[in-house]
């Protein structure tokens, strides 16, 4: 093996991707408790995805998005979704603005106004919820990008 083929995190410390498994089954029980729709939560995964490049995951979470009911266009569009005038619900853009500061990371004051901004359309149970899916994946991105995971070609369904 060449010193520069890929090292999968996921083989060679299979305990601690187990572990991070088994924390986004919680994340996924408690936005689901909180009400957050499998929906809302694939377009936070896809636009934390886009924002740190990480090709496996968006793959992945556009299939799941799919599944989930999301429409083509609407993953099409969400890079820009601030953009397109009422094609994201006032939920969905609250949603969506958390997982940006979540993971742009950007001053302190603008992401306690994403919060804030949230906190008017959905409850403190699902701000917090959609916090830890982008928490969630941007750990699941990192490890993707790092372990250089490769997209196979299939047909979206």
């Amino acid at each position: 093996m060449a010193v520069s083929d890929p090292l999968f995190l996921d083989k060679t410390n299979p305990e601690l991707w187990n572990s991070i498994g088994k924390f986004s089954n919680e994340v996924a029980k408690s936005y689901r408790a909180a009400g957050v729709s499998d929906r809302i939560a694939e377009l936070v995964n896809l636009r934390v995805s886009q924002i740190n490049g990480c090709a496996y995951c968006l793959d992945l979470h556009a299939r799941k998005a799919l599944a989930a009911g999301e429409s083509l266009q609407r993953i099409n569009l969400l890079r820009t979704w601030d953009e397109c005038g009422g094609l994201f619900s006032e939920e969905e853009c609250a949603a969506l603005a958390i997982a940006e500061a979540a993971t742009d990371l950007p001053k302190p004051e603008e992401r306690i106004a994403a919060v804030a901004s949230a906190r008017l359309v959905l409850t403190d149970e699902q701000v917090s919820a959609i916090q830890w899916i982008a928490v969630a994946m941007n750990a699941f991105n990192r490890i993707s990008i790092l372990s250089r995971h490769p997209v196979k070609e299939r047909e979206l369904s």
